[in-house]
């Protein structure tokens, strides 16, 4: 992997990670581009870490204050809501592995990924805020981001839009689903980091691997900051109709035998 590629990939995954369009989908896409499949879990864990410190850095007051008083209630709801991922992790890794490795499926789950996301863009505006969500709100949502276990699911846009559902305005719905996403990603790349001890990929260079992933630290912070301000004003179908038309090609591709 050159330096190019490592901005690249991080680039990719700062982005994607945080905007509703799936960065896992994205990384197949870009690793199968560069020749770089067999370095698939590695690059994944590295870029992974990237985006774990974006989201460290930018919620940092809001961690420290859960730190100096961990049996909040904020605490008890991201607990709630990381139980479903941790359950669809223990009963279906094997399934998952297998699904991401292959990638036959990611172009049915862009599509999926809008299909939900237009769904959710009908849904009537709330107005509830982070004081007002429940342990069921939480438990809720963090049954959308066990469906994100699937390569090409956005986690992002199926958290959000699920929140959404529960009648939780934008805003708070992608501050929550981000802040979510924290135990979710460390629990991953607990995970990811086991299965490294039998790695035997291609070799990848110290320096381009930092570079990824500082360049996923630091895209994957616009994007945090970035999505929490748009979707308070925006509508989600214009990502919807990125990954229908991402989606399509793919299958398009894959129908040729070309991907």
């Amino acid at each position: 992997m050159n330096w190019l590629e490592a901005a690249i990939l991080g680039l990719i995954q700062g982005l994607t990670e945080f905007l509703p369009i799936s960065s896992t989908g994205h990384l197949y896409i870009f690793r199968n581009l560069f020749g770089l499949q067999e370095a698939g879990l590695f690059l994944d864990t590295m870029l992974h870490i990237g985006t774990l410190i974006a989201l460290l850095v930018f919620y940092k007051d809001l961690l420290w204050r859960l730190i100096k008083k961990p049996f909040s209630r904020l605490v008890w709801l991201l607990a709630a809501g990381t139980v479903p991922a941790v359950i669809a992790g223990l009963l279906f890794s094997s399934f998952f592995d297998e699904i991401s490795r292959t990638g036959v499926t990611i172009g049915w789950e862009f599509l999926f990924t809008g299909l939900f996301l237009l769904f959710a863009d009908k849904v009537k505006k709330g107005a509830r805020g982070l004081e007002n969500l429940t342990l069921a709100d939480a438990f809720w949502i963090g049954s959308f981001q066990a469906l994100a276990i699937f390569p090409a699911i956005s986690r992002s846009g199926l958290t959000i839009a699920g929140a959404l559902m529960r009648g939780i305005e934008k805003e708070t719905a992608a501050y929550f689903s981000f802040l979510l996403s924290i135990p979710a990603v460390f629990g991953a790349l607990l995970f990811q980091l086991k299965d490294l001890s039998g790695y035997t990929g291609p070799a990848i260079g110290f320096p381009a691997m930092l570079l990824a992933t500082l360049s996923a630290a630091f895209f994957g912070y616009l994007a945090v900051a970035f999505v929490i301000s748009f979707v308070k004003k925006h509508s989600l179908r214009w990502f919807a109709f990125y990954v229908f038309i991402l989606g399509g090609g793919i299958l398009l591709l894959q129908g040729f035998g070309v991907f």
